[in-house]
């Protein structure tokens, strides 16, 4: 099945809503955690620990010296959170605790692929019948759980455009087999469905964008996340760990970065036919993505 884009949908897609044309000017930023003390204010710490040496019990004054600290950490930790913008994880204190236990189970090799099942279907990836090429240039900078963004590095508007107008366009061309909406995993952005999933995630979700870094998830097969980490066009996401704690995403939920030009949108859209094979076990073929 070839997909060839059209001036009309890349004019629908250029005429989206602000709230979208805001979201893709964001800029993620995460600040590091420090604490400058001038002279006088370490002059201040300094009269202030010599008083509680005298007058607070020992035991008490431990117990400062310890939290205050630690309690401006976990402000500038959630406050990191918050500034990653709209994801799965709601943006509160509840949200962020539960973040926090998450971190304890983290994959410590996202770029180690996870072990095939020779029992589920399909029982091979696709990548192998055309090897990705290297990705140029280094890996981004990755922050997050849930959500997971892209520092720096963000993929450019016009490969976002058209990376979307594209997938509106396979959706238009076979509304029998697959529609898009908003994800229900990230529950922002624009989303892939497969109406008849062989493996289902998220209600069918093949792949959904964010709007923020232009990065997306997605699940792939064991043999196709070998491929794009190998080639360098992403990581595993850090919650699928496979453990005695059940993760909130499958093992195969993958990170690909954003595309940052028309070479990389090629690449992309190879890697979203190979999402597509992982969750229907049907080949699909998004022509490039690119200008014809």
């Amino acid at each position: 099945m070839a997909l060839t884009l059209t001036t009309e949908s890349q004019t629908k897609l250029s005429s989206s809503d602000d709230s979208d044309r805001v979201a893709v000017n964001m800029v993620i930023r995460q600040d590091p955690f420090n604490i400058t003390l001038d002279a006088s204010a370490l002059l201040a710490v300094s009269v202030l620990l010599v008083i509680g040496m005298h007058f607070v019990e020992h035991f008490v004054l431990e117990i400062m010296i310890v939290a205050v600290p630690a309690v401006l950490l976990i402000r500038n930790d959630y406050l990191n959170f918050l500034k990653l913008g709209p994801g799965g994880t709601p943006p509160t204190p509840t949200g962020y605790a539960r973040l926090t236990w998450y971190r304890l189970f983290t994959l410590r090799d996202p770029f180690s692929p996870p072990p095939r099942d020779p029992k589920q279907l399909p029982s091979t990836g696709i990548l192998y019948q055309r090897p990705l090429p290297y990705r140029p240039g280094p890996r981004p900078v990755v922050a997050g759980l849930a959500p997971q963004r892209q520092l720096n590095q963000p993929g450019s508007l016009h490969a976002y455009n058209r990376l979307r107008a594209a997938i509106e366009g396979l959706t238009a061309q076979t509304p029998q087999k697959f529609v898009t909406a908003t994800s229900c995993l990230e529950k922002h952005g624009f989303a892939l469905f497969s109406r008849h999933p062989v493996n289902v995630c998220g209600n069918g979700e093949v792949c959904h964008i964010h709007t923020s870094d232009r990065s997306m998830h997605m699940n792939l097969h064991p043999d196709d996340i070998k491929e794009v980490l190998e080639k360098g066009w992403g990581e595993r996401h850090p919650m699928a760990w496979k453990g005695w704690v059940r993760a909130p995403v499958p093992t195969t939920f993958t990170m690909i970065y954003a595309p940052r030009d028309e070479s990389d949108l090629r690449i992309v859209c190879k890697i979203i036919e190979a999402a597509i094979w992982y969750t229907t076990a049907e080949q699909v073929e998004i022509q490039n993505g690119s200008e014809p």
